[in-house]
Parts: C-alpha cells; structure tokens; sequence
C-alpha cells in the first residue's frame, strides 16, 4: 500500500471517529439536538458525495485494481449514519432523516442549476471546469435520487426487522457490546443491502446504453461493501459508548 492510499485511510478513520464520538457526546449530554445533529452529518455526507462523486479514482485493493467514483470513500458514512439514528430514535425518525436530506439533495441541484443559468464574469477563469464538474445530467441526477431514496429506505426497514427480531437474543450481551453477533449483524446486512442496491439502481439508470454496466456495477459493489465492512467496528463502538 503506498503512502497516498496510507494517507486516505488516515483522513477515513479521524473522520469517522470524530463522526462518532461527537455524536454520543451530543446524543447524552444534549438529548434533544441528537437527532438534529445526526441528520445534519448526514446531510453533510450526501453533499460531499455528490461534489466527490465527479472524480474518478482507482481503486487498489492490494491484489485487485478497479476504478471508482471518489465518493465510495463517503457511501458507507451515509448508510452508518442511518443506522446510528435508527439504533437511537427508531425507525419512523429514520425515514422522517431520509426525507429531509432528499430534499436538501434536490435543493442543492436546483440552486447548482440556477447558479449555471447565470452570466460568467469576463474575468473569472475556471468557467469550463465550473461546467464540466457541476453540469448535471438529468439523467444522472434522477438515478442518483431514485437510487438512494430506495436503498436508504430499505436500510432503515431492514436494520429495524433484525433489531426488532433479536432484541431478546442481544440483552444476552449488554455487558459487553463489542462481541455482540446481533449488534455486528444488523448494522453489517443493512449496509450491504444499502450499498449493492444503490450500486445497481443507479449504474443501472445511469449507464444503461452508454457505458458496460455490469464492469462498473461490479466495482462500485465492491468498493462500497468493501470500506462498509471496515466501518462497522465504529457502529459498534457508538453503541458501547451509549450504553456507557
């Protein structure tokens, strides 16, 4: 592993447990902004995802190279986020999150579209790559909300069944939340849930007819599950420290 890629990780794990622990801290000392300050991150999440998303990396898992969006780095912070407000507030607070960082995504490519309508100044310089990284496409604008409206959706649904279904089986371990299988489970199945069907709607919708979409589906699947599998030890730590 070279020192860039040493250096993306570093930057993913001060973030995420930054991410973490403010959010236990907000959630116990000031109940009543948790939910607001979980939303606000995620709202964040998804608005870097769509700036990041316009950059394409390679991606080296050390025996296999692909290219990906930049923005596979934020995809498994979005479905985290999810499960830690459905673990806290439950799941109908979950989609009532989801509703309102839809609309700050459609409201983010609306005053994007707005700001394009408009006059460049003589003498701002960096008009073209204005243009070439913030000209949506419709058609990738559309996937990319009807992709993350159903794969959220169902990664608050699926996480609250298996917390909803193991909950008896989980008191078993509250002593002692880090070997907790139930813990691990619904936080690592929703995610993956979350992560390949997005993958899939939105390459799908995207792509379809202009580019191979089973190539970038492969790789988009791959990438997301593979830093989403790395990021369930901070779920699990966000639940240890609320128990705390």
């Amino acid at each position: 592993m070279g020192w860039d890629m040493m250096q993306v990780w570093l930057y993913w794990i001060i973030g995420l447990t930054l991410v973490t622990y403010v959010s236990v801290q907000v959630i116990k000392k000031y109940p009543q902004y948790g939910f607001a300050a979980l939303t606000g991150f995620y709202i964040i999440y998804l608005g870097a995802s769509q700036v990041l998303a316009t950059r394409i990396i390679v991606f080296d898992l050390g025996f296999y190279t692909f290219f990906a969006p930049a923005a596979v780095f934020i995809y498994p912070f979005i479905a985290q986020v999810i499960d830690m407000i459905n673990e806290v507030y439950g799941q109908k607070s979950t989609h009532v999150a989801i509703l309102t960082a839809f609309v700050t995504q459609v409201l983010l490519v609306l005053f994007i579209a707005m700001v394009n309508t408009l006059s460049p100044a003589p003498f701002f310089a960096f008009e073209e790559a204005w243009k070439s990284l913030f000209g949506l496409s419709i058609r990738i604008t559309v996937a990319s909300w009807i992709a993350f409206i159903i794969s959220s959706n169902l990664d608050a649904f699926i996480f609250a069944k298996l917390k909803e279904k193991f909950h008896i089986k989980e008191n078993k371990f509250r002593y002692d939340i880090s070997v907790n299988p139930y813990v691990w489970l619904r936080s690592s199945v929703s995610d993956a849930m979350d992560l390949t069907l997005d993958s899939m709607i939105f390459v799908t919708l995207a792509f379809f007819g202009v580019m191979p979409v089973i190539p970038l589906i492969i790789g988009q699947i791959v990438s997301k599950n593979v830093i989403g599998f790395f990021d369930n030890p901070w779920f699990v730590w966000y639940k240890r420290m609320l128990r705390k």
